[in-house]
């Protein structure tokens, strides 16, 4: 199984910091965002290797990051035993991006994967780990999504919202709907089958929406049988300044570390 991270964003929410960085590589404490993300993932035994797609803009310094990561002469305490490969979408712009479906099956084709995939964004702080999520994947043997009550109707209308039936099965998925017909939100974390890859690589050809990864699953819900994995515990969105510096305050002492 792949690890394919989704970081070919601009994060244009956070001003300053990421005018010229990666958002996922901001510092929580003395480990960065997405060091803590892979710190989980990185320990799976079916994963073996992580894909970070991202832009030519901020490609060198996810070059340089997987350097002081991965080399075992470093000091760090962040080293991974998976190899990391970074590929470079080529946009340099907010206005002219792929979009994450796009970036999706560009590292798909690049790197002519043809394995079952993790795909995740790397803009949050988990507190479970991505081990239960394989595992539930294993067990009901199809592609999956993640799922968590969201008892607010506001913030289901911006997100995935899904309807599932006794077994987890996913019924229907709706995008931002203006009436939920369920609680259970989508957040960007999706399991794809090596059965199903070829649905993926046809998914925008056919009318799949290129922009937010939950445009896929949408696209998948309709298309294979799927299911949905209730997350055992919560996660911290980091999408704006102010969710930045309150996940800082929160968890940036490392005995706060999410997993």
């Amino acid at each position: 199984m792949k690890n394919i991270v989704i970081a070919a964003g601009y994060a244009t929410r956070l001003g300053v910091l990421t005018k010229n960085f990666p958002k996922p590589l901001l510092k929580i404490g003395e480990n960065t965002i997405l060091g803590r993300m892979l710190d989980d993932i990185d320990r799976i035994p079916e994963i073996d290797e992580h894909i970070i797609i991202t832009n030519h803009k901020f490609a060198p310094i996810f070059e340089e990051w997987v350097k002081a990561n991965t080399n075992k002469s470093n000091k760090s305490v962040f080293k991974y035993k998976k190899p990391i490969t970074v590929v470079d979408d080529g946009t340099e712009t907010n206005e002219t991006r792929l979009g994450a479906v796009c970036d999706l099956l560009f590292a798909m084709d690049k790197l002519a994967i043809d394995d079952d995939l993790l795909v995740v964004a790397a803009d949050n702080l988990l507190f479970f780990s991505f081990q239960e999520f394989v595992d539930f994947a294993r067990a009901k043997g199809t592609s999956c999504i993640m799922c968590h009550e969201q008892p607010s109707i506001e913030k289901l209308q911006r997100t995935g919202v899904v309807e599932l039936d006794e077994n987890n099965k996913v019924l229907g998925m709706e995008e931002k709907p203006q009436e939920p017909k369920s609680h259970w939100a989508v957040p960007p974390f999706y399991i794809y089958l090596k059965k199903d890859l070829d649905l993926v690589r046809h998914s925008v050809e056919n009318g799949c929406g290129k922009d937010a990864p939950g445009n896929l699953a949408h696209y998948m819900v309709e298309h294979t049988t799927m299911h949905a994995w209730p997350m055992t515990a919560g996660r911290f969105d980091i999408g704006s300044l102010d969710t930045y510096y309150e996940a800082q305050r929160l968890y940036g002492d490392p005995s706060n570390s999410p997993v």
